[in-house]
């Protein structure tokens, strides 16, 4: 009876972060390739009626199954030969000799975004804020981020709650919730002088939102209502003063002309009158000032005679 060995070919375990520890596990091509030897040995095996097929394929097998790797298209993994750094490999298929050659992680080079929170941190002018940022960071030299940082992604989270941390207490809050553009810029200046020695860049940092506590919130609520009731207030007084100037200027003109003083009363008048069923007390003193009591006596006089015609 012979025995085949179970190979699990699996691509890695996936880590929390995203990213995928591939040190122990084989890769899917060494699986098949150690499966198909071994099915190669037992019908060479069952051939030649000696065993020497099947143990050559077992070996060659087994040692294309730990040596075989293959990493993705945005993947680097360093290759470390009894401890010392022999070079980068990947994109795609690669070899190493087992026992002796061992793996890095495999660093994703594509562009990542990691979610960065300040809870609590205290402004400029002393006001607590929670700051929610999102950092885009990529990695274009796998080598140094490999041997230079234990954990480069941990770095990164530390180094931008810092720096954001930091930046806050370097800003009012008024600051912050209008120039959010011209913060982000800052972070991302800050950290990218951190990380470019490690074969990271940081792109941009976009601040999300800006918690602010609920009293806060209701003060200057009410700051805003009262700068706008004090505006709208300037603007109806500089109405009034303009129109008071052009009532000036309509007085130097009617003073020098009574005439146009009198039409302009009899116009307002008439205005008043157009509406039916309306009432207009005038005093008698500006009806004779008008001169219209003779022609409201000739105008009553005339009615009677068109009647009786």
């Amino acid at each position: 009876m012979v025995f085949v060995p179970v190979i699990h070919a699996g691509g890695g375990k996936r880590e929390a972060d995203g990213q995928i520890n591939r040190n122990q596990p084989v890769s899917p091509v060494g699986g098949a390739l150690c499966f198909a030897l071994i099915m190669i040995g037992i019908i060479g095996t069952g051939v030649l009626r000696s065993p020497i097929p099947l143990v050559t394929g077992s070996i060659l097998g087994m040692y294309l199954l730990f040596a075989i790797k293959v990493a993705d298209q945005w993947e680097k993994v360093a290759v470390l030969r009894l401890g010392r750094y022999v070079g980068l490999r990947g994109p795609g298929i690669f070899h190493m000799i087992p026992v002796i050659d061992s793996l890095s992680r495999f660093v994703d080079q594509r562009v990542r975004v990691s979610n960065v929170t300040a809870e609590t941190a205290l402004t400029r002018d002393t006001v607590p804020v929670n700051v929610d940022a999102i950092v885009f960071w990529v990695v274009w030299n796998a080598e140094k981020c490999i041997l230079e940082v234990a954990d480069f992604q941990e770095a990164i989270m530390l180094s931008s709650q810092t720096a954001l941390r930091e930046s806050i207490g370097r800003h009012e809050l008024a600051q912050m919730i209008t120039e959010r553009e011209t913060l982000g810029r800052e972070l991302q200046r800050i950290l990218d002088e951190k990380t470019n020695p490690w074969g990271i860049t940081v792109q941009s940092v976009e601040i999300r939102d800006v918690h602010i506590p609920k009293e806060l919130e209701d003060a200057m609520s009410r700051q805003a209502q009262a700068e706008r009731e004090r505006q709208a207030r300037i603007i109806l007084g500089t109405a009034e003063t303009e129109i008071a100037e052009k009532f000036q200027q309509a007085s130097l003109v009617y003073a020098d002309n009574p005439t146009a003083l009198h039409l302009r009363a009899m116009n307002m008048l008439y205005e008043a009158l157009k509406e039916k069923g309306s009432m207009v007390i005038v005093p008698s003193s500006a009806v004779e000032t008008m001169g219209l009591g003779g022609s409201l006596a000739t105008a009553t006089l005339a009615r009677p005679r068109q009647r009786d015609s």
